[in-house]
């Protein structure tokens, strides 16, 4: 919860630093970042009459059903809007990082050369960073309402420690590495204009 306060009130204050104007500025959140219980915020500001800045900030603090799913997540993203901000067609290239602490997440998947099945028996806590590129669409819903889809593939390398369960302190393996190649970025996103 003090996470959520504190992005919450940087993004007020990032706002405020603006002369909002009619479409000038937007705050949303991701629908597919709440369903997976990783609730997120964003603010966006118009920067010219294609081009806009986005801030995003993802906070999970805590474990629920001994699952470790905690990690936060802090995502700039440049956008170019092909018809006008705010609406229509847009292209986009983001950065990405933040820390993570992964495990008894009992699966078995495998994803693009990443083996997720390793996170059912073993915790992996570490800090990643990554940059992606991306492609969505924003509709108009009324005056000051907006739904936006967005997806994006890009990279990501991670440096993390592996413990042998969620809950000790038992270190197995220090100074790990992986690259991942593949999407960074989903959403599909409420957005209210200002």
């Amino acid at each position: 919860m003090k996470y959520k306060i504190i992005i919450t009130v940087f993004i007020c204050s990032l706002m405020a630093c603006f002369n909002a104007k009619a479409q000038d500025v937007a705050v949303k959140t991701n629908i597919l970042d709440e369903i997976i219980l990783s609730p997120s915020v964003s603010a966006e500001v118009g920067l010219a009459p294609k081009w806009t800045a986005e801030l995003t900030g993802r906070l999970n603090a805590w474990t629920i059903n001994e699952h470790n799913w905690r990690h936060w997540l802090v995502m700039p993203e440049a956008r170019y809007w092909f018809c006008q901000r705010f609406a229509g067609h847009f292209v986009g290239a983001h950065l990405l990082g933040g820390q993570y602490n992964f495990g008894n997440l009992h699966n078995n998947i495998k994803f693009l050369g990443t083996d997720f099945s390793k996170l059912t028996d073993e915790r992996h806590q570490g800090w990643y960073g990554g940059a992606g590129i991306a492609y969505g669409y924003s509709w108009i819903l009324d005056r000051h309402w907006n739904l936006e889809a967005e997806i994006g593939i890009g990279w990501v390398y991670t440096h993390y420690d592996v413990y042998r369960c969620s809950n000790c302190g038992k270190k197995i393996r220090s100074n790990q590495h992986h690259n991942y190649y593949g999407p960074t970025k989903a959403a599909v996103s409420i957005v209210y204009t200002f």
